[in-house]
């Protein structure tokens, strides 16, 4: 009993240090400059983040392409992008995958967005969302609305990929009614 007591100690100690570990980076937070970025999307084409000024920008982390949650969540932004766009903003997906893999996913699904590769992880660890295992890195789940100006206007650590696109437009309603009073 004791000797499962002990283990049971260690895996939790052992999973709060890679998770500590393996954060790089800081968060920016809300009201600061966005990091800027400066990487290739599913076609080649570098992208930066003042192509974005002007325009709320849905900047979206996630681990992998073609896995289910990453999937949904892609998805789910393709289906809702009218209505995004309508509330003046723009959705650019990023994950440390490369390009030819984004091009194959967003063919796939009929993605209409960005995809942008950050195969060294820079920009994800720029916005604390840099998973580095030493043998693998990934993005963690994180998504940054960042607002016209270039700057934080809200941060999503927890996302539920079903309804997170749902969440962004209730999110994006409030914040631009506030911007227009």
């Amino acid at each position: 009993m004791k000797w499962l007591i002990l283990l049971g100690l260690l895996a939790a100690l052992g999973w709060y240090m890679v998770n500590q570990m393996a954060r790089a980076g800081k968060l920016p937070n809300v009201g600061e400059a966005a990091p800027d970025f400066n990487l290739p999307d599913q076609n080649g084409k570098q992208r930066v983040l003042k192509d974005f000024r002007g325009k709320w920008l849905v900047l979206y982390f996630y681990p992998k392409n073609d896995t289910p949650g990453c999937t949904k969540e892609a998805c789910a932004f393709r289906d809702d992008l009218n209505q995004i766009s309508e509330l003046g903003a723009q959705v650019v997906g990023v994950s440390v995958d490369d390009t030819a893999s984004h091009a194959a996913f967003a063919k796939k699904y009929n993605l209409p967005f960005p995809l942008l590769a950050d195969s060294k992880g820079a920009v994800a660890a720029s916005y604390g969302a840099l998973m580095n295992l030493g043998f693998m890195k990934f993005a963690r789940r994180y998504t940054f609305l960042i607002d016209p100006q270039g700057n934080i206007g809200k941060v999503y650590l927890s996302v539920e990929t079903s309804r997170h696109s749902k969440e962004i437009i209730e999110d994006l309603q409030k914040l631009t009614t506030r911007s227009k009073q």
